[in-house]
């Protein structure tokens, strides 16, 4: 007995040893990891208080010489001049479009993944199966006949043409379907027993069910909007309609470069996007784990 319990202790002490230093390797492993990610914001933060000489002989560094860093271009940025005036109007523009995009797709892709969910009919796997079908075509592939399409419906230089072509997104679809398999379809016949109606079972009963996935889709699409380029760029021609990707992508010029304004203004640009990230943090991790096991 005395040797058994030996063994067992020895075993015991081995695994702890084991697990030990599993735990130090992972917590080095994603130290290095987070400081590869976050080393392009605290470098830019760093250059955003630099001139824009500095800028162009040092580049994007984390040295903090205090000698060379100053508010200016925070100053000239917030100041009373054209390109802090234009700076504020793609700002703006940027938000209206953000909260647009958002609230549309979130509101359709849900009532989308609701019908294919909550429902029993025929056809119902293949209209999912097209779902799924359109996420493996890339977005370049139909950037020609969408342009097309939103010149033929008079849609260019708006923001109905930037927003209406992505505003189903199939991911958002799918993400929305995987979330509400593992809800209760008791919760449908409960509503109806108590004379509710569809669209009421629909929007007071599920969809504050489905808090953690809006607020996890909400990230996505915000940070999708907001970043978005390519097809804004396409889209608007007029200088007092840029959003904040494009009107900062004008700063460079082969005439000359506006880094002051440029570098201040991208790290001003992050704090929408990270207020969103601190608004529905508490329900991302929740939204974006459920479903991925059933029962």
């Amino acid at each position: 007995m005395a040797n058994t319990s030996s063994v067992n202790g020895k075993e015991t002490m081995g695994m702890k040893t084991k697990r030990t230093i599993l735990t130090v390797i992972a917590t080095l492993f994603f130290a290095v990891l987070s400081f590869i990610i976050v080393f392009p914001l605290i470098a830019g933060l760093i250059a955003s208080f630099r001139p824009g000489t500095e800028l162009i002989r040092r580049g994007l560094s984390v040295d903090l010489d205090f000698s060379t860093m100053t508010l200016a271009n925070y100053k000239y940025l917030f100041g009373n001049n054209v390109d802090g005036q234009r700076y504020f109007m793609w700002y703006k523009n940027s938000l209206i479009l953000t909260a647009i995009s958002v609230v549309g797709t979130l509101f359709i892709c849900y009532v989308v993944a609701y019908g294919l969910t909550m429902y029993n009919y025929r056809l119902k796997n293949f209209l999912f199966f097209l779902v799924i079908a359109t996420m493996m075509v890339p977005f370049e592939i139909l950037i020609l006949p969408l342009y097309k399409e939103m010149i033929s419906i008079h849609l260019i230089d708006t923001i109905a043409g930037v927003v209406l072509p992505g505003i189903c997104g199939a991911s958002t679809i799918f993400f929305f379907r995987q979330y509400m398999t593992g809800l209760p379809k008791d919760l449908l016949d409960a509503g109806r027993i108590d004379g509710a109606t569809e669209y009421g079972i629909c929007f007071k009963i599920m969809m504050p069910i489905t808090k953690p996935a809006f607020a996890a889709m909400s990230i996505l699409c915000a940070m999708g909007a907001w970043n978005n380029v390519l097809w804004p760029m396409l889209v608007f021609r007029s200088a007092d309609k840029f959003t904040l990707p494009i009107g900062l992508n004008t700063l460079l010029t082969p005439y000359g470069n506006n880094y002051d304004v440029l570098i201040a203004g991208s790290i001003f640009g992050i704090i929408p996007v990270f207020i969103v990230f601190l608004c529905f943090q508490r329900y991302f991790i929740d939204g974006m784990t459920a479903g991925a096991v059933k029962g």
